[in-house]
């Protein structure tokens, strides 16, 4: 913000840098549009002692010559050490921890979460134990969905990156429900006509055209939603992924065109349980499962939750802020009626009951899409707002991400539609890294975590499981640009692994430490099963699939786990889209039981560890007593293991017999082929009539890296003598120029990282 206008513009801003590069200064940059007016640098040495730098820096131009008048800019900064946070390395430590600090939205006690894997389970599902002799409980997200919305009184909010009216929420024949058979459009149509207030924020998908292709190039058929509704009591707006008021027209075409509202959301009214007072409570179902088709009975693994309590509210505020925004008509509940027929905001479970919740609600938004965020500097820095050049952006999720795996003690499970990020880390000989714009920290966060345990002698293991390949035909230009980025990060993630490794003078494979996999099935030929009437070109791809019976199982879920303590769950992909705040719009919560946290005298063993046990059974098959310990070499050789089995019978050439389980080894990058770029042998997408070759490959030579310290930094620009923006610029390290430099403060370029 400019305080002032003329010559001593001051800007006021404040901003909490996570970072953890390699770089050898920090750049202050102002500018007009995409007119360079000066450049201020402060060599990470001046800074790296923690203490606070308070100082005029002289503005310079592109040849570091000082610009006409010799403007400076004032700055403050201090650089906090990782280490120095209290719950480095330690887990979550106190029940007393109060959530991720300089966020929207406060941690919220006494909360219920119930978590569902896939939008629907079959019966049968294995009991596990937990402590206290309880045992997990799987549960069935749809059915859960369409109970809430039957039973709801006054409201129905729902937010979506797609909707489709013709699915139902019911699909077991063996668990029928009063009305299960109508369709998710005949049901909301129905509590509409009851009196319930259902409005819908459905992305408009910009490529669907009301003549030609209505369900769009995504196939989110966000046109025939709208038309289903119109003309009913059912309030359906396509919401377009609008940009924030400060972009350029040619930034806002950017946004508009390519970007989406991702937030999967449903919020109802609810009855009390035990009580029959008139009032009733706000319950909210948020995660990775589009109310749209395809999901339940494709091969298709996901996860989502039901969050009830206080932060249910939050979910509830997080729709008010996007529909004051972006939708004209006024007929949200008012406060003032919400007070008549609901409760305030209220713990649901006692503080002693060792089934209590703390949960905190996380976004990627932009003041384009939400209203509400303060304009003050102060009043935004307090709450985690990134204040850049074009827009206010809440990047919560990011950090969360990050506060998370900077606390793990023992080790990480993730499960994500994408993995690929920190570029300013590629190796950069064959590509400018600054093109892929993909800068958020969450992989090198994960690989500096291992490097430092591999530092101190302590196991750490993190297990990644994502699709085989990712949305899309494989063999297009922008799958295989993905597989590429994607691989360029395990790479990244491998080599500081593998340096570490060999400072210590460890003969151990990285994959003891990171793992990859991918989910497959592969089944034999049953007696009387369903032959489609058509067929397959002979020879095409699609007819090699149907020859082998093999397919992936698609992974869409956005879930980590952390030391069974921690979980967080939404809708953000780990890529630059999701964690950038003005891309995608995204949602997300992070929660932990207080009760089930992980000390030196016992494991934590709530429902998160009940949760991620059940995704184990599920994906390998088998439980095993190492299962308990993730973070040993026999947990994690145990999992390798059984994966390279079931890959081995996933891509031999005969289908002997079904698989066991479903958990495969992925063919990404081997840790031991850093140096190459093409990973001969290595066929990642079977059934294809052409080996899938990443665009952008070739041979190249090791890079020699050195390890980016893993730091906090502070900084504060006061004022500045000339009117401009600012832009925050890190660059890296003697010898990679400025073409390697990393923003901050700024959106990146919107050359993204995915569909």
């Amino acid at each position: 913000m400019i305080e002032k206008e003329g010559h001593g513009p001051k800007w006021n801003e404040s901003f909490h840098i996570y970072c953890g590069h390699s770089i050898s200064s920090i750049v202050f940059t102002v500018s007009i549009g995409a007119k360079l007016v000066g450049r201020a640098y402060i060599p990470v040495d001046d800074i790296i002692d923690g203490k606070v730098t308070d100082r005029w820096v002289s503005s310079l131009d592109e040849n570091r010559e000082p610009i006409h008048g010799e403007s400076k800019i004032h700055v403050q900064l201090q650089l906090f050490n990782v280490t120095e946070d209290p719950n480095w390395s330690l887990g979550i430590k106190n029940p007393q921890y109060d959530g991720v600090p300089y966020t929207f939205f406060d941690q919220r006690r006494g909360c219920r979460v119930t978590l569902y894997q896939d939008a629907h389970l079959e019966d049968g599902f294995p009991l596990l134990s937990l402590a206290r002799d309880e045992r997990f409980q799987a549960h069935r997200c749809w059915e859960d969905i369409f109970d809430a919305i039957c039973n709801a009184k006054h409201l129905i909010y729902i937010t979506g990156w797609s909707v489709y009216t013709e699915i139902t929420l019911v699909r077991d024949p063996r668990r029928p429900k009063p009305g299960g058979d109508r369709t998710l459009g005949q049901l909301l149509k129905d509590k509409a006509d009851e009196g319930v207030t259902v409005l819908m924020l459905v992305w408009e998908d910009r490529t669907s055209v009301q003549e030609f292709k209505k369900d769009g190039l995504m196939a989110t058929h966000d046109q025939e939603t709208a038309d289903y509704f119109k003309n009913t009591k059912v309030n359906c707006v396509l919401c377009p992924r609008n940009p924030d008021d400060g972009k350029s027209i040619f930034q806002g075409f950017e946004t508009v065109s390519m970007f989406t509202h991702h937030q999967k959301t449903v919020v109802v009214d609810v009855e009390l349980p035990g009580e029959s007072y008139r009032k009733r409570n706000i319950v909210g179902f948020i995660g990775g499962i589009d109310l749209c088709d395809g999901g339940p009975r494709e091969p298709w693994h996901d996860i989502h939750c039901k969050l009830e309590g206080p932060v249910a509210w939050d979910v509830l505020y997080n729709f008010e802020q996007r529909w004051q925004k972006q939708v004209v008509t006024d007929v949200l509940i008012p406060q003032s009626k919400l007070d008549e027929i609901v409760i305030q905001p209220t713990r649901i479970m006692s503080s002693t009951d060792p089934e209590t919740w703390n949960v905190q609600l996380f976004r990627s938004i932009d003041g384009g899409a939400a209203a509400g965020f303060p304009e003050a500097p102060d009043q935004a820095a307090k709450l985690g707002l990134v204040s850049g050049k074009d827009a206010t952006l809440d990047r919560s999720i990011q950090v969360a991400y990050i506060n998370a795996i900077r606390r793990a003690k023992n080790f990480i499970y993730i499960e994500n539609q994408y993995f690929l990020g920190s570029s300013f880390g590629w190796r950069s000989q064959d590509i400018k890294v600054e093109d892929i714009g993909a800068l958020h920290l969450i992989s090198k966060e994960l690989s500096l975590k291992i490097v430092s345990k591999i530092e101190a002698g302590e196991r750490f293991t993190v297990y990644i499981v994502i699709p085989m390949w990712p949305e899309g035909i494989p063999e297009s230009g922008s799958v295989q640009a993905i597989l590429d980025w994607q691989r360029r990060t395990m790479e990244m993630m491998y080599t500081d692994i593998t340096q570490a490794l060999n400072k210590k003078g460890l003969d151990a494979n990285p994959r003891d430490y990171l793992t990859f996999f991918c989910l497959g099935n592969r089944e034999t030929k049953k007696v009387g099963e369903h032959v489609p009437t058509e067929k397959p070109e002979p020879g095409s791809d699609y007819a090699r699939a149907q020859q082998s019976r093999r397919f992936m199982i698609y992974v869409h879920a956005k879930m980590m786990i952390v030391d069974d303590e921690y979980i967080i769950i939404g809708s953000a992909n780990i890529n630059q889209r999701s964690m950038d705040g003005g891309r995608d719009s995204e949602i997300a919560m992070g929660a932990f039981q207080p009760h089930h946290i992980s000390t030196d005298q016992q494991r934590a063993k709530g429902q998160i560890y009940g949760f991620r046990m059940a995704l184990w059974q599920e994906h390998i098959g088998l439980l095993h007593s190492s299962f308990q310990y993730p973070e040993s070499l026999q947990c994690v050789n145990t999992v390798n293991t059984a994966a390279d089995e079931l890959w081995d019978m996933y891509s031999s050439d005969n289908v002997v017999q079904d698989l066991h389980g479903h958990l495969l080894r992925s063919r990404h990058p081997s840790p031991t082929m850093l140096a190459v770029d093409i990973l001969l042998g290595c066929k990642i997408i079977l059934d294809l009539r052409k080996t899938e070759a990443f665009t952008s490959v070739g041979t190249a030579s090791p890079v020699t890296f050195r390890r980016p310290p893993m730091l906090s930094l502070l900084a504060v620009c006061w004022s500045f003598a000339g009117r401009a923006s600012m832009a925050f610029i890190a660059t890296t390290g003697d010898g990679f120029g400025p073409d390697n430099r990393v923003k901050f403060g700024e959106s990146p370029n919107c050359s993204g990282d995915s569909p």
